[in-house]
């Protein structure tokens, strides 16, 4: 017997940390959008790692680019800059409203990073008394400590001692609560276009018009948090691209590396200046491994092709959902936008989500939930539609059992 035939699920609880709860089923090959397990059952999926895998899996651009890359150069660190960094950084900064770029292994990373220079940009020009930073209920933004405490979810911040300070909370979309909050003490107003761990809501437009009049009114700036969003996940590269705003600092990670870790935070020369030399770091951001991959990605997600596919996509699934909600009556709405969608369970299905999650990894599907009340689906942006119409069939399948109890 082979030794990957000896590993199984329970040895998880002998040798990790138990802060996960995996599935039964352990994954051991993908090809595009299908994933087999150590007993060869396929999945159809439309998870892709949680928004990560945007062109699927093993995709054969960014396996030529993780093998060519592999036999030049690893790891440098930050004493040198290399060429796919560079490479990938003027990318960023040619396709998007950002003059400088700042690489980072993660979302939670780069979402730091961006927090840390509002705060040092707001010190540098108006002094230490503007340091409050507005962020909203639901909101998600990573899991170190200060991201976690501006995330608008109390629980995951909960418990580890003294929080982070001068963070102020209001409800999203409210445009009134975030009037009643702002002065001219704040320096960053802190958003995802589109919250995606919250429940998939989308960002009204006349809020978020009303996010960048007011960040400009009291001289604070505004921060997306594009880690779920960006990379064509909406049809558009980033989110953003897709509103009447542009902000002043975004951050990108997940699909910006097809399932490599990489993470960028992208802004203006202005505001990138006051993160001098020795103000911040990351042993690993800029590696070169990472960005040779990134720049694969974003060769082939940047493409009018891509892009106009994902709309397309969304309305596929969309369809398919509204005809199984035809039959079955669980969904009250879908919310969302592109291949980032979460299908609402309505009154009688209430709080149910992880059943209609069990019920599909069981009918050979893969999704995620986004809190008590929603399914959400976030598959790669070039899932073949075959592979949209046997997933809907099979999501169906694990919708009617729950129905029928």
């Amino acid at each position: 017997m082979s030794l990957e035939m000896n590993l199984t699920r329970a040895q998880f609880d002998e040798v990790m940390v138990p802060n996960y709860a995996p599935a039964a089923v352990i994954p051991v090959r993908g090809e595009g959008s299908r994933v087999w397990d150590q007993q060869g059952n396929e999945f159809i999926d439309f998870a892709g790692g949680i928004a990560v895998n945007c062109l699927g899996h093993c995709h054969p651009a960014l396996v030529s680019a993780l093998k060519e890359q592999g036999e030049k150069l690893w790891h440098l660190s930050n004493v040198m800059t290399n060429e796919p960094a560079l490479e990938l950084a003027t990318k960023l900064v040619n396709s998007t409203f950002a003059e400088r770029v700042y690489f980072a292994n993660s979302g939670a990373e780069a979402n730091e990073a961006a927090l840390k220079l509002a705060r040092r940009y707001a010190l540098d020009n108006h002094g230490a008394d503007k340091d409050q930073i507005i962020a909203f209920d639901k909101a998600f933004h990573g899991r170190t400590f200060f991201t976690v405490t501006v995330g608008g979810q109390a629980a995951y911040s909960d418990g580890f001692g003294p929080k982070p300070q001068s963070i102020t909370h209001v409800p999203f979309n409210d445009i009134a609560a975030l009037e009643a909050v702002i002065s001219d003490k704040t320096c960053a107003i802190m958003l995802e276009p589109l919250q995606g761990e919250g429940g998939i809501i989308n960002g009204d437009p006349e809020f978020l018009k009303a996010v960048r009049r007011l960040a400009d009114k009291h001289d604070a700036l505004v921060i997306f948090d594009e880690v779920q969003t960006g990379v064509g996940r909406t049809g558009e590269l980033f989110a953003y691209m897709g509103t009447d705003i542009v902000p002043d600092i975004l951050t990108s990670a997940k699909a910006l590396g097809g399932g490599f870790p990489i993470a960028a935070m992208l802004t203006t020369a202005k505001i990138a200046a006051h993160l001098k030399v020795g103000t911040h770091g990351s042993t690993y951001g800029g590696n070169p491994l990472a960005c040779a991959i990134g720049n694969a990605v974003m060769n082939v997600v940047n493409t009018k092709e891509v892009l106009d596919g994902v709309k397309h996509r969304e309305q596929l699934f969309r369809d398919g959902l509204a005809a199984i909600n035809a039959k079955y009556d669980v969904f009250s709405e879908v919310r969302g936008k592109g291949m980032l969608l979460g299908a609402v369970l309505n009154d009688k299905f209430e709080g149910r989500s992880r059943e209609f999650l069990v019920a599909s990894v069981a009918e050979g599907l893969m999704c995620l939930i986004a809190g008590a009340n929603v399914v959400r689906f976030a598959p790669s942006l070039v899932i073949p539609e075959t592979d949209i119409a046997e997933g809907l069939a099979r999501f169906e399948r694990a919708v009617a059992k729950v129905v029928a109890g």
